[in-house]
């Protein structure tokens, strides 16, 4: 075999390696060492914490109000929880709408300059006095025991625990809901044994005496995490903590969405690589690499394996190459079929709709690459419009 051939099958056998890797045998190994992982039952403290629950908004009129009687409705001590609503300079009717119910405690904290999510939230943490702070997205809607399910998984040596997010019907992104079914499958098992590689910004708890100040750039629920890693803290994961969304009403918006978190969390992950030693961090630094490096990566993959099997296919003999070809066209074709269902506004199998949803993955991922490789990173958040009921 010519040198030419070796270094084409190494490239396509790697990289189709590392693909089912991170999407197929990371999961199922996790899986499997999960089951034999004895889940700790927590219970309450005898005395609660003192709580702030704090609500991340930049120009959310239209949920705001709906946010802030869900989180009234919590059930917690109202004693011990504060609610409060930071506004990233809004410029709509949020900071009059979350005014109005500050006879009923809630509080708003108006930061000016468009500093982005995460630098209002070192402003916000350093002015509280609470024992454990609960971060949370305006369009986050919490079940009523929630935060009463976060507060029992701080048992000793956990610093921060994610909640489960959970994606509504009533969006028509189907494949984002499918590929969180699947992301909170992984959370549930990593947490059965160490910690988690990330939280979410619908719902995720931190003891205020261990948060650690994050760089405005960073992207706050993947970098938070990784700092109290560093310090010698857990992040726990608990399934009965649950905040519910709507999925996005286009792919587009959630395309957006994920070239803004992936370009975020590359850029947060290079001022951490040192958790990737796994002579260092052994069973996280495996986590880490395998949950999120590999999975932004996996459009390098596909583009390698697909210019490599196309290759093969032409200066070899044989059915393998051609057989790798044509599947790889197939699932391509199968995507289309999706992306059309999507663009006439049609129903489609998840059989289309699910490939579909993977390639405008990868194709937003692959776009993070470029904008990571340019030194461009996204710190400031737009809001999506959301339909009315009218």
């Amino acid at each position: 075999m010519a040198v030419e051939n070796i270094v084409l099958s190494f490239i396509l056998w790697i990289s189709g390696f590392l693909l089912v890797h991170t999407y197929f045998l990371y999961p199922a190994m996790v899986a499997v060492i999960g089951q034999f992982s004895r889940v700790q039952e927590n219970n309450l403290p005898s005395e609660l914490p003192t709580v702030s629950l704090v609500i991340a908004a930049y120009n959310e009129e239209e949920i705001i109000a709906e946010k802030i009687e869900n989180s009234l409705d919590i059930d917690y001590p109202s004693e011990k929880l504060e609610i409060i609503v930071f506004s990233d300079a809004s410029s709509d009717k949020t900071d009059e709408i979350v005014s109005s119910y500050c006879t009923d405690g809630v509080k708003l904290r108006r930061i000016e300059g468009r500093v982005g999510k995460t630098e209002c939230q070192n402003i916000v943490v350093r002015e509280l006095d609470s024992e454990i702070v609960v971060f949370s997205d305006a369009n986050s809607m919490y079940e009523s025991d929630a935060i009463l399910e976060l507060i029992r998984a701080f048992e000793p040596g956990v610093g921060c625990v994610v909640g489960e997010l959970r994606y509504g019907d009533d969006g028509n992104v189907e494949g984002e809901s499918i590929y969180w079914q699947y992301e909170r499958l992984i959370k549930r098992f990593e947490s059965q044994f160490g910690s988690v590689t990330t939280a979410n910004g619908s719902i995720y708890a931190v003891r205020a005496s261990a948060y650690v100040p994050l760089a405005r750039e960073a992207i706050s629920d993947f970098a938070e995490p990784l700092s109290l890693i560093e310090n010698g803290h857990r992040v726990a994961y608990v399934s009965s903590a649950i905040a519910r969304e709507q999925t996005g009403e286009s792919t587009e918006s959630e395309l957006s969405r994920r070239i803004r978190i992936v370009t975020r969390s590359w850029n947060t992950l290079f001022d951490h690589l040192e958790l990737l030693n796994v002579l260092q961090y052994p069973l996280f630094g495996f986590k880490l690499l395998s949950h999120k490096v590999l999975r932004w990566l996996s459009p390098v993959f596909l583009s390698c394996m697909f210019v490599a099997s196309v290759a093969l296919a032409v200066v070899t003999h044989g059915p393998l190459y051609p057989l790798l070809v044509g599947f790889q066209i197939l699932f391509y074709c199968c995507a289309v079929v999706g992306a059309l269902g999507d663009r006439f506004d049609m129903e489609t199998s998840l059989l289309f709709h699910v490939p579909y949803y993977f390639l405008v993955s990868n194709y937003g991922m692959a776009q993070a690459i470029v904008a990571v490789l340019r030194r461009n990173n996204i710190v400031t958040w737009e809001t999506e419009d959301r339909p009315t009921d009218e």
